[in-house]
């Protein structure tokens, strides 16, 4: 499933290609599953709408939508997009569960099996959503709010507090989407390697210092991983196709029975509340 850094890649991008466009037509696929708001509503929802921007919540994204009208012809910037003065008027939410992708497509492009919703846009362009396995959204919204705090902006007491007297180990803790926001499976591992903590130990049983360092290597990999557009290890690419490389920056992440990077002590897999977890019984207490 695409977690924060590879949702963080699609929104930008996603948001420097069709941010002030306007949809001009929905076509929505026969399938249910993907549909979490009635097919009616999305439909009424997105045309004759300008795309304002589009931007991360948590591991959805979000296209913020205005009045329609004719496109804007200036390209706007990731930073204007996200200044516009005009207040959205409603949201289109897409999650892109375990292989959706979300392309920007000439129409011309033949339509890939398992595409369940195209929004034909003025500037002549396609928004195509794919999803083989079908376990992503699509809904739509006046207000979307992530239930939990964002990581790349909470506050460091706040990141301490969120975790303070848990008595869940910190790896579930991490992956809670009540408490952060965003944060997956392979980066709750690499943080919690960088930060020296073994994902079985009790959120309550971490000192301050120790969830001050998890802080700090939570805010490292997620930018990192950003910065090298994700992490591409099954169904993952941007919205122009391309890969991520933070995969060949995994310290521990899939790398079971594989020597440690500083230690060289096998790496360990193990079962944590049904989701697997990696780590080096060296490095980490």
């Amino acid at each position: 499933m695409p977690e924060l850094p590879e949702v963080e890649t699609i929104a930008r991008g996603l948001d420097s290609r069709v941010a002030g466009d306007v949809i001009e037509s929905v076509w929505l696929g026969s399938k249910p599953e993907p549909l979490k708001s009635p097919a009616r509503e999305i439909v009424a929802t997105l045309e004759s709408k300008r795309i304002a921007g589009v931007r991360r919540v948590g591991k959805h994204i979000v296209f913020d939508l205005e009045n329609g009208g004719r496109a804007s012809s200036a390209k706007k910037t990731h930073k204007t997009a996200r200044a516009s003065k005009l207040a959205p008027t409603s949201q289109w939410i897409v999650h892109l569960g375990m292989t959706g992708r979300m392309l920007v497509c000439p129409p011309e492009e033949e339509i890939a099996k398992h595409t369940h919703a195209i929004a034909r846009l003025a500037s002549g362009r396609e928004l195509r959503f794919v999803d083989p396995r079908r376990f992503g959204r699509l809904s739509v919204s006046s207000g979307f709010e992530a239930q939990g705090s964002e990581p790349l902006d909470v506050e460091p007491a706040r990141f301490v507090s969120l975790f303070r007297g848990r008595k869940t180990p910190i790896k579930s803790a991490l992956l809670n989407q009540k408490l952060l926001s965003g944060v997956g499976n392979i980066y709750a591992d690499e943080s919690l390697f960088r930060a020296r903590v073994r994902p079985r130990r009790r959120a309550a049983s971490l000192t301050r210092d120790e969830l001050g360092r998890l802080y700090q290597t939570v805010q490292e990999v997620l930018k990192e991983a950003i910065a090298l557009g994700g992490s591409s290890i099954s169904d993952y690419v941007d919205s122009d196709g391309e890969e991520g490389f933070f995969q060949l920056q995994h310290r521990v992440y899939g790398r079971e029975a594989e020597p440690c990077l500083v230690c060289r002590t096998p790496v360990k897999r193990v079962v944590i509340a049904g989701r697997s977890a990696h780590y080096c019984p060296k490095c980490q207490k």
